[in-house]
């Protein structure tokens, strides 16, 4: 299939319209250069070529909305060229070297799913480390790799399978039928003369269905179960890595608001094209908000090593708007109160999840916590719990400090040396703690923050809390309690209270446990994050509390 390609440039000539539409924006070789016999172009086509229509578009209150330039910043354009991800993707083949085919192509399902997809076309599996070291080469042949989660991928996906679980662990239909121009599907309808515009100067055929705004469309990629393994390379459990999408559907949100309808918030009305475009409503903008501004930031300084090719001010834009969601739309913290008991103050703390899905979500290495200070009249330090430590470590954190332990949940705690961390813990067969994905069986602790109307009687086992948060009956759909015990001199007249919900995408522990591995991946992310480990957490919530004491 691969050896009929063709390569089409993006250049319209379009009637009516004065001038060449050219653009290439993220281009980093020529397209006429590319050879067809190592990119599939009849299947899919690079970012580059969509940017020249899908960009330079303001909406109706005057926001800049362009599509292509949005989506270059975002991680889902970065998939590929993640650090931490190809990181992650070492160590596991470094772990279980007689996988490492099967592990690639599992990883590279996602995270570079158009080489993938050829890949499997022309009989073979999906590849990560060739791609990349094709790519530090400036071989054309990385091209679809390193465009990570593009245009047409997503834009391709029919609604064949979607929300049965056969389509889950990256299994979305895309038609790969030799000699047949491959259909893009959008929310909305093109006439004719626009059709036959995108049809000639692309070669895609626009089609209209809802199915790319429904939440069944991100569960392809965002529920994946992996395959354990034990030391002799045997498949020993299928283990729920990451399970947004069910932890949606099992919530209240599931009845009235989609994923899209968070990450890809709608614009007021907007074409959807530079190119003849007409104004639309409900266009969604192809931010794709989540979690990760550390590693936009990350991304962004070290540009050159990670072959970034998005320019800086898309990378700042996308990790602006993250902070912005995470510190606007995610948790809410509210001190309850305050009050004495003999040598203790009392302090009850509530922590809501405003997300529609777990908190935190998906990647396992992700984990939020509560800062805790308690100051006297005069300023002084009282109590503290959860600070971070420069190095990203939690002061106290028991898995921080010793790999094979970690810190329980806690209904009370009364020791400054305890944390109320809300992680998934994962464990081997063995019940040994670990970071090791194909290594893990089960979790041994889960009491990430439940989203609202999340029945914990009836979820299933992928979504199921683990540990003695299980216990807890402040532990609740939507929010938990905590109270603490803290030690005041009895002269002590007031208090103030400072609770802060602390959140990092990638805890120390999974981190470091990256460092053994001799490799130039896993070597160079331990640095990236310890020299960047006190930026490496985002304050989600905030409370303050003033309370003068009998």
């Amino acid at each position: 299939m691969a050896g009929n390609a063709e390569w089409r440039l993006t250049a319209v000539f379009i009637p009516g319209v004065i001038g060449l539409v050219l653009s290439f924006a993220c281009a980093t070789v020529d397209a006429q250069s590319v050879d067809a016999q190592s990119v599939d172009h009849s299947t899919f086509a690079t970012s580059d070529q969509c940017i020249a229509c899908h960009s330079n578009i303001v909406d109706a209150d005057g926001q800049n909305v362009s599509i292509g330039h949005v989506w270059r910043g975002s991680m889902m354009a970065q998939s590929a060229r993640d650090p931490y991800w190809q990181a992650s993707v070492r160590r596991e083949v470094t772990d279980h070297p007689g996988a490492r085919a099967e592990i690639e192509d599992t990883c590279s399902t996602c995270h570079m799913p158009m080489a993938r997809v050829v890949a499997r076309e022309n009989g073979g599996l999906g590849e990560v480390f060739a791609h990349l070291e094709a790519a530090r080469r400036g071989e054309e042949s990385a091209l679809l790799a390193m465009d990570g989660v593009s245009c047409t991928t997503c834009h391709q996906i029919r609604p064949d399978n979607l929300g049965e679980e056969s389509s889950f662990d990256g299994n979305f239909v895309i038609r790969t039928d030799p000699g047949v121009d491959p259909q893009i599907f959008g929310p909305f309808e093109v006439d004719d003369g626009l059709t036959r515009v995108m049809q000639s100067a692309t070669g895609f055929l626009p089609d209209s269905s809802t199915h790319v705004q429904q939440s069944e469309f991100c569960a392809t990629c965002h529920t994946l179960f992996t395959t354990s393994l034990d030391a002799e390379g045997r498949e020993v459990a299928r283990f729920p890595e990451q399970t947004p999408y069910l932890e949606w559907r099992h919530s209240a949100f599931a009845a009235s608001e989609s994923c899209q309808s968070c990450h890809m918030p709608e614009a007021a009305s907007a074409p959807i094209s530079s190119v003849l475009g007409e104004y639309r409503e409900n266009v969604s903008q192809h931010v794709f908000r989540g979690g990760n501004a550390f590693m936009l930031r990350i991304l962004d300084k070290y540009r050159d090593e990670l072959l970034v090719s998005a320019p800086p001010s898309d990378l700042q834009r996308a990790a602006e708007a993250t902070l912005e969601n995470l510190e606007t739309a995610t948790a809410r913290l509210e001190v309850l109160a305050v009050s004495r008991d003999e040598e203790h103050i009392s302090v009850d703390i509530e922590v809501t999840n405003l997300a529609g899905h777990k908190l935190p979500t998906a990647y396992p290495s992700r984990r939020a916590w509560v800062h805790l200070t308690v100051h006297d009249g005069a300023g002084e330090l009282l109590y503290e719990s959860g600070a971070m430590n420069p190095d990203g470590s939690i002061e106290g954190n028991d898995n921080d400090a010793d790999a094979s332990r970690y810190e329980p949940h806690y209904q009370v705690i009364d020791d400054p040396g305890q944390v109320q961390i809300y992680e998934p813990i994962i464990a081997d067969g063995s019940g040994r703690v670990t970071t090791g994905l194909l290594t893990a069986v089960t979790y041994a602790k889960d009491n990430r923050l439940l989203p609202e109307g999340f029945d914990r009687e009836t979820a299933d086992a992928a979504i199921m809390v683990h540990g003695q948060a299980g216990e807890d009956g402040d532990f609740q759909a939507g929010s938990d309690r905590i109270r603490y015990l803290v030690e005041v001199p009895a002269g002590v007249q007031r208090v103030d209270v400072r609770a802060r919900l602390m959140f990092q995408t990638i805890g120390f522990r999974w981190a470091q446990n990256l460092a053994p591995y001799d490799a130039h991946e896993t070597k160079r992310f331990v640095f990236y994050f310890n020299e960047n480990a006190s930026t490496s957490a985002v304050v989600l919530a905030e409370a303050n509390h003033r309370q003068d004491l009998p």
